[in-house]
């Protein structure tokens, strides 16, 4: 793996002749043979959603709060695109009702896969695939929420919620072959070898099996509580194989090259350029981080309950050369690191193998809280996950 990534470094830093793998518009069955399911959380209250009906109840304003438009609709998302290249951040979706009182456009709430198949038929993932030349493939799935409700911290929040709410997997072939999952999470995200990931039993390809997390719908690999960002558990995400979702039996498809958005062939065909060039809009995904005097606006020194609605799929980073998004703040080295072994969630619907819950049998219980005490509970062993995982 190692050797591979490195040749593609090469390639990309040194300039070698740029070679084709697919053509423009063109899919490869491959990169659908391959594709993830995803097992959404059991009691989730902000289902996927639409982005063709989601516009609609928004009009759109600057970042004075100036307004631009009227009502959207996904054809106005283009000329929107225009205005928005030359500063991506500057517009924002405003909504036109109260998102706060949960409407049914915020929460999906019929928006669940079928059980049978994990079709969701009024939801469709979106699926930019990336040449990146000889022989290296990426596939973007990206997953559309129209709200984000943000942690709690230490028993208070949620903070940092958002209306809209862009997350996305990236799976990486060469030569056709799946080699790196990539999956977001909270601005960065987690890397896995291909074969490392639990795989969709049901089916007779190898698929990788994600798990979008309560509210945040952030992105992992295994089920449970996982730790992010801030020690001692006191922030949070939870994943349990709840209702399964499958986003390759209802996608739109794009080819990308770094500047042209190609129309591909997705599950419905021609839906494409019925919706238009809507991937070029670069601005907010959803309202302006709310005014300290707005009633809905609570502050913590943790993050205000409201802020700015995401940007979309082509803010992504999606030229990147290493399979990481970006690095958080504390990653200073810029690492992105390629696990080997899955990294198991904690607390009680975790399924087993995860640091703290090697301590679950210790007896007698003073002696756990003692291990656990000593090793920051558990990521005096995390630390070592990260070295050998």
């Amino acid at each position: 793996m190692f050797l591979i990534i490195t040749l593609l470094l090469f390639q990309l830093v040194y300039g070698l002749p740029f070679k084709r793998h697919i053509d423009p518009g063109k899919i490869p069955q491959y990169v659908i043979d391959h594709s993830p399911v995803v097992y959404l959380y059991a009691e989730e209250r902000y289902l996927p959603y639409s982005i063709e009906k989601y516009v609609t109840n928004f009009y759109s304003q600057d970042v004075d709060g100036n307004n631009i438009t009227g009502q959207l609709t996904i054809h106005d998302l283009e000329s929107l695109g225009a205005r928005s290249n030359a500063s991506f951040d500057d517009i924002y979706m405003t909504s036109l009702s109260d998102f706060d009182k949960d409407p049914e456009w915020v929460t999906g709430v019929n928006n669940i896969p079928d059980i049978a198949t994990g079709l969701l038929e009024d939801a469709p993932a979106t699926l930019i695939v990336v040449d990146k030349g000889n022989g290296w493939v990426d596939a973007f799935w990206f997953y559309f929420y129209s709200f984000n409700l943000g942690p709690f911290v230490m028993g208070t929040g949620p903070y940092g919620n958002h209306v809209g709410d862009w997350e996305h997997s990236l799976v990486r072939f060469y030569k056709g072959e799946p080699q790196v999952v990539w999956m977001s999470a909270h601005g960065g995200g987690t890397a896995y070898k291909f074969d490392a990931m639990e795989m969709h039993k049901p089916a007779n390809t190898k698929r990788p099996v994600l798990f979008s997390a309560r509210g945040t719908h952030a992105n992992y690999a295994t089920v449970g509580q996982h730790s992010h960002d801030i020690p001692f558990y006191m922030l949070s995400d939870f994943t349990d194989r709840g209702s399964l979702w499958d986003p390759a039996l209802n996608y739109l498809a794009y080819t990308y090259d770094g500047s042209k958005v190609t129309f591909a062939n997705g599950t419905e065909p021609g839906r494409e350029e019925r919706y238009g060039k809507w991937l070029s809009y670069l601005g907010h995904w959803g309202d302006k981080k709310l005014v300290p005097s707005d009633s809905r606006q609570k502050y913590s020194p943790f993050e205000w309950k409201y802020i700015d609605g995401p940007l979309g799929p082509l803010t992504k980073n999606l030229m990147r050369i290493g399979v990481c998004q970006r690095s958080k703040w504390w990653n200073f080295m810029g690492a992105c690191q390629i696990r080997r072994t899955l990294k198991m969630g904690e607390g009680i619907e975790a399924e087993g193998g995860g640091c703290a819950l090697a301590f679950d049998n210790i007896k007698p219980h003073f002696l756990s809280v003692i291990l656990r005490f000593l090793t920051w509970r558990g990521w005096g062993c995390n630390a070592i996950d990260r070295l050998v995982g």
